[in-house]
């Protein structure tokens, strides 16, 4: 059967080379014509590769359920990456305290969770001009405030701040120095030139997530033990 299949091929594919100023074969078009010659060549090596031979059944329908598995799994891994991709992000966040959980809120908006640690205080991993900082949440900050190891690791030079701001935290009021950073980011939540506080090297251990980013965002929302900024 193979060989006739590959017969009738060979065939098709000398009368394509014959007659292509003819415009036809047969009555179909030539460029359709010549695209049924390659899938029939495609359907021959397939078929030569599956087709059964003598005692081997039960192996080719054991290899056939083998693909058609791998096929449906990467079918629903790509119908469903999105949903898989949000689910990754959730184990993420429940296992590595101050991962951020990327989602979309019903009206299509970038939304960061984050899981609240033991010690009730929300901290959460973002980045400053492309380098990472943890911050702590604290809505008693009127600013976004870097600690001085903080500001160090994402390029600003310390040394060269005046520190004579006075700033309120919720642990009490410290020092620090205004400064613009080119950009700021929680997850998908992004800023660009953005103003920030230094503190005063030592006085601070954690960089505060400060109101003026809260107040940028469309929503901040606690609810459980989960809070969820969702851009504007």
């Amino acid at each position: 059967m193979l060989k006739i299949v590959l017969g009738i091929i060979g065939i098709g594919a000398i009368a394509l080379i014959v007659n292509h100023d003819q415009g036809s074969i047969f009555g179909i078009e030539n460029n359709k014509f010549a695209s049924l010659i390659f899938l029939g060549a495609w359907g021959a090596v397939l078929g030569s590769a599956i087709l059964p031979r003598k005692g081997q059944y039960k192996k080719i329908a054991s290899n056939l359920l083998i693909w058609l598995a791998i096929f449906l799994v990467l079918m629903t891994s790509h119908v469903y990456r999105y949903e898989l991709q949000d689910i990754g992000s959730r184990l993420s966040g429940g296992l590595i305290p101050g991962s951020p959980i990327s989602s979309r809120s019903v009206e299509g908006r970038n939304q960061i969770t984050v899981v609240r640690l033991p010690n009730r205080q929300y901290e959460i991993d973002g980045a400053v001009n492309g380098n990472p900082v943890r911050f702590l949440v604290d809505t008693g900050a009127s600013m976004v405030v870097l600690s001085a190891r903080d500001a160090e690791r994402a390029g600003i030079n310390v040394d060269n701040l005046r520190f004579g701001t006075p700033v309120s935290t919720a642990n009490g009021t410290t020092r620090a120095a205004r400064i613009t950073v080119d950009n700021i980011s929680i997850g998908t939540i992004a800023r660009q030139g953005f103003p920030v506080m230094v503190a005063q090297p030592g006085n601070l251990k954690h960089s505060l997530l400060g109101m003026n980013f809260i107040e940028t965002l469309w929503g901040f929302e606690i609810r459980g033990d989960r809070l969820t900024l969702t851009d504007r």
